[in-house]
């Protein structure tokens, strides 16, 4: 469930209409709703209570917008970063840094020195050699760094290939059967209190059945280091649940996955941690744009908008679905292709769509676009990079400034040897 909605022939981003934001704020723009967010952290939390003792980590990646992280700091939600920026996003929106994760196969030593010093509550190691040099650099710190070790458990999330981590081919995570010997080589170093493991295998999930497998094999590797002396008082079960992006395609609730996970993890007497992403920003947030023409096609119209491939990426780079809707719906349907103005052929949102119809000048939005929408735009053709909304009941704020390219060029310097 999202709060955007036709009421009375217009569309409604909770009791603002989306036609008033585009007055005021212009467009492109992110349009994110509150009440959604704090609705999807309530029921993916909710689905978990029936285990013992859980961490949430909301996947910082999925969108960064201060004002969205403040929302569900105050739900509870620790960060899960990739990144030093992510890290430093996290704090500012009031997360604490004991609740942030530091995932990641790229961590730099200039990135756990940091890390350390603000304080982060957990460090997922994806290669020995990133165990040792965070042991080191604690130890010089006088500090000790609480860790766990990222499994690769060699499942396929049958999702989109690149988004898919589970594998043996994937660069993410130790291979499970290495992993024993691993742990015990860090967990016998100064500076590192290794506590624990992690995995995950992938995003945009809808079968539940490789979740569970995976999870299967993470539990008895954890069994099987307890058994061998270890501490193993928390694993880190990842994220990956998909979310509805065309009409008809439903994916497992969060109740259902909840069910799974308690079933599975009977007994493990450990802190699960989660790291949802898409599960809670998808549906509360949408791209508002703009027809600027209606094109004549040899076979279909095509509708350009004002959006484009740099302010959402998921379409050029995953061939991903968005519902298309109109902000007037006029009830009249039309199949046409719908594409934006960069010049690259590959800046189209869908092609041969049945769709509202709409002209010149009519505003629509692409749906679920509140994951992995803004936090991937660019300014590619030189064009601005697009602002962020929140709306709140009968209130917005913009959350994020258009990036005119005017500042973008004032970041930029012609060399002493290239002036006239």
């Amino acid at each position: 469930m999202d709060h955007f909605a036709i009421r009375e022939g217009r569309m409604f981003a909770e009791d603002v209409p989306m036609a008033h934001i585009a007055e005021k704020v212009g467009t492109p723009v992110y349009v994110y709703s509150r009440a959604t967010l704090e609705r999807h952290a309530r029921v993916f939390r909710d689905a978990l209570s029936a285990l013992p003792s859980i961490h949430i980590a909301f996947a910082i990646k999925a969108n960064p917008n201060l004002a969205v992280l403040r929302v569900l700091a105050r739900e509870g939600f620790g960060g899960d970063i990739v990144s030093i920026g992510e890290m430093k996003r996290a704090l500012a929106a009031g997360m604490k840094a004991a609740d942030i994760v530091f995932s990641g196969v790229g961590k730099t030593r200039g990135d756990l020195r940091d890390a350390l010093d603000a304080g982060v509550g957990q460090f997922n190691i994806e290669l020995e050699e990133e165990g040792v040099a965070l042991a080191e650099i604690a130890k010089s710190m006088g500090k000790t760094a609480t860790a766990v070790l990222r499994v690769n458990p060699d499942v396929d999330a049958g999702t989109h290939a690149k988004i898919s981590t589970g594998k043996s081919e994937n660069k993410f995570g130790v291979p499970i059967d290495q992993a024993p010997d691993m742990f015990g080589r860090l967990a016998a170093l100064d500076g590192l209190a290794m506590r624990g493991l992690a995995l995950h295998i992938g995003s945009q999930i809808f079968d539940l059945d490789p979740i569970e497998r995976a999870y299967v094999k993470v539990g008895a590797l954890a069994m099987q280091l307890r058994g061998a002396g270890f501490v193993i008082d928390r694993v880190d079960l990842g994220g990956g649940l998909g979310v509805p992006y065309e009409r008809g395609k439903v994916p497992p609730s969060p109740a259902i996955y909840g069910e799974m996970v308690a079933r599975v993890t009977k007994g493990w007497d450990v802190t699960l941690m989660f790291e949802p992403g898409r599960v809670i920003a998808g549906n509360a947030g949408v791209l508002l744009t703009r027809v600027i023409w209606v094109k004549p096609g040899i076979v279909r119209p095509y509708v350009i908008v004002d959006a484009a491939m740099n302010d959402l990426a998921r379409p050029a780079m995953y061939d991903a679905w968005h519902d298309f809707e109109a902000v007037l719906p006029s009830g009249e349907r039309v199949v046409a292709n719908i594409a934006g103005p960069v010049c690259e052929s590959g800046d189209t949102f869908a092609m041969n769509r049945e769709i509202d119809a709409v002209k010149s000048g009519d505003l629509a939005v692409f749906r679920t676009a509140g994951a992995y929408g803004a936090t991937m735009a660019s300014t590619y053709n030189s064009r601005a990079l697009v602002p962020e909304v929140m709306v709140d009941g009968d209130k917005f704020a913009i959350v994020a400034e258009r990036v005119v390219p005017e500042k973008l060029i004032a970041a930029e310097q012609v060399p002493d040897f290239l002036k006239d």
